[in-house]
């Protein structure tokens, strides 16, 4: 006779299986607690079956469940011995073998008890015919999505039947549904209509569209010190589109990166009659319910890396500056080799996204290849962060002094207007495997005009990670800069200028160790070319190694230009918290190995 795993009024087809053998073996227990009987000692269970059947049944048996137990009686043992088959049929079955075959031994006394339990699970149980259907407007009004959740099902024919594999493709399907435009889908029935005899398993499936949703005005909640204002200028949406669950993310996302709230949920508000819209269209409200943050948030840390050693920073915020939303931000981080202050007001978003902001630096560094440099630094930027792309304008005056060691300081000044764009094409942005980063950046001073030279500055980077297999990945890097002016490289801002070499750049080099030499300093240089290709072989979904070579000069005249390479090995791991980076890279040209760690991803 034919079995049902699941039957219509059960939609979701859960636990039609595993659940049933455990409310044996639940029963089981409330009849061997009434048994009567002396305690008898523990014993010992050994499975012999296929290892996934064995696994399971060895975490999920009665008989392996209490074998730790001393209280049990012997009727209790024997009970659970005697029903050992029923259990075995019942787990077995949810991977899609019906018809089992158990023998059970049992050797030894007492506590030298050994229970055999030896399982052929037989043959499997196959999928043989699909049946999908969909109702509603979106049979007619949307076929390619139909299609597509077909064409996605997670189990055709030809299969075995598993009930998680059975479940999970359900859910799957109406996931496909309600993720665009049909937000009410329901999964009216489902049933796995099994043949034992045969092998053979049907699987039918009705789902329900419900009417297309598009999307209504903004509803928030849960403002108060903030205006509601914020969240309505930096919302992506536009009323009367189709509702897709990428596009609520895309809004949740954006609400999420400014620094007022810390906890955003947005969904849509379905009206009371929306299953009876004689259109087969609703148009639902965006209900956005927010959490605000304290107008006062101080965070600290400590760190270190092999380009300028231990570090110890603190930041403080007020996000509530003149009691309209202004926020100040400040900073403070000391290192070994560096030291550096911020401060920065900034105006809550404006209409399209937009921030405008005024910010001063402080930046120090001490010894780095034999150059002290000191950087003032005051601004006014506008910007705007999307989901992808990034745009900045700014205007900078830098006042920078450099001073090599035994050498006559460099005093040098720029005001610089200045535009940054930045795309992020990632499948993931902490731990990417496919796509790119893109970083663009131009910039120009006039002489005369508060700058000591006139100059364009270009600059430009992209890294690429292109999937290899299931785990492995190659990472490449370009990056290119050039101050272009016919003036001397000394009157430009030491920090307009470009060194290379270290942890994001050659490695087995040292810390920006790449430049113009002067003395026994290494100068800022006009020009920049670096690049890096590494391939990461992952032995295991957090634990990978690299081989990389880098490659790239820093110059002030690209005649005759040396180009230093870099070769060596690394670790990687998947932290909680981002990529951890431990490099070992040998310089060919300085005949040197220099170790490299980095924590997160360098955009």
């Amino acid at each position: 006779m034919p079995q049902d795993t699941a039957n219509t009024a059960d939609p979701a087809g859960r636990g039609a299986r595993r659940p049933a053998a455990r409310a044996l073996g639940v029963l089981g227990v409330l009849v061997l607690t009434l048994a009567a009987g002396a305690a008898q000692a523990a014993y010992k269970v050994e499975v012999e079956a296929p290892k996934p059947i064995r696994e399971m049944l060895e975490e999920h048996l009665d008989l392996a469940r209490y074998k730790d137990r001393t209280d049990l009686s012997q009727d209790q043992f024997d009970y659970m011995v005697e029903t050992v088959g029923e259990q075995v049929r019942a787990f077995t079955s949810t991977e899609g073998y019906f018809d089992p075959t158990t023998t059970t031994r049992v050797e030894g006394e007492g506590d030298q008890r050994v229970v055999h339990v030896m399982v052929d699970p037989g043959a499997r149980t196959l999928i043989r015919n699909v049946d999908l259907q969909v109702t509603g407007p979106a049979s007619t009004q949307s076929p390619e999505q139909v299609a597509e959740m077909k064409a996605k099902w997670g189990l055709p024919a030809g299969e075995p039947f598993r009930q998680d594999d059975w479940d999970k493709a359900k859910e799957d399907a109406l996931v496909t549904l309600q993720s665009h435009t049909y937000y009410g889908a329901r999964l009216a029935a489902s049933q796995a209509r099994v043949e034992p005899d045969e092998l053979r398993a049907d699987l039918s499936a009705h789902y329900v569209s419900g009417p297309a949703y598009r999307l209504g005005p903004l509803k928030v909640t849960g403002t108060r010190r903030y205006p509601e204002q914020i969240i309505v200028n930096v919302n992506p949406l536009n009323e009367g589109e189709p509702y897709r669950v990428e596009r609520l993310l895309e809004l949740q996302r954006a609400i999420q990166n400014q620094p007022y709230f810390s906890n955003v949920q947005v969904d849509l508000e379905p009206p009371p009659d929306a299953e009876q819209a004689p259109d087969g269209v609703v148009t639902a409200p965006v209900s956005v319910r927010v959490r605000e943050y304290p107008v006062h948030r101080l965070n600290s840390g400590v760190g270190f890396t092999t380009d300028t050693g231990a570090q110890v920073e603190g930041r403080y915020s007020y996000y509530n500056l003149f009691n309209r939303a202004w926020t100040f931000d400040s900073q403070a981080r000391i290192e070994q080799k560096r030291s550096y202050l911020f401060a920065e007001a900034a105006m809550p978003p404006s209409r399209g996204a937009y921030r405008n902001s005024v910010y001063s630096s402080y930046e120090r560094t001490i010894d780095i290849e034999n150059t002290d440099t000191t950087s003032l630094r005051a601004g006014l930027k506008r910007a705007r962060s999307r989901e992808k792309y990034d745009v900045a304008m700014s205007l900078d005056f830098y006042y920078d002094k450099l001073l090599p060691i035994g050498q006559a300081s460099q005093i040098s000044k720029a005001l610089v207007p200045a535009f940054a764009w930045t795309r992020r094409d990632v499948d993931n942005p902490v731990f990417p495997r496919r796509g790119n980063v893109i970083n663009t950046q131009i910039g120009v001073a006039a002489k005369n005009l508060l700058s000591d030279a006139t100059f364009l500055r270009l600059y430009g980077r992209i890294r690429q990670y292109v999937p290899v297999g299931k785990r492995d990945l190659v990472v490449a890097r370009l990056e290119l800069g050039a101050d272009l002016s016919g003036d001397s490289a000394s009157q430009i801002p030491a920090t307009l200028r470009f060194r290379a070499g270290g942890t994001d750049s050659i490695r087995g080099y040292s810390y920006q160790s790449i430049g113009t030499p002067s003395g026994a300093s290494v100068l800022p240089a006009k020009y920049l070319a670096t690049g890096s290709l590494e391939y990461q072989y992952w032995f295991k979904p957090d634990w990978g190694m690299a081989v990389f070579w880098d490659a790239g000069t820093a110059a002030n005249d690209l005649r005759g230009v040396t180009i230093y390479n870099g070769v060596g090995v690394g670790v990687r791991w998947r932290t909680p918290v981002g990529p951890l980076q431990l490099d070992v890279g040998y310089g060919i040209q300085e005949r040197q190995f220099r170790p490299h760690i980095s924590l997160g991803v360098a955009f």
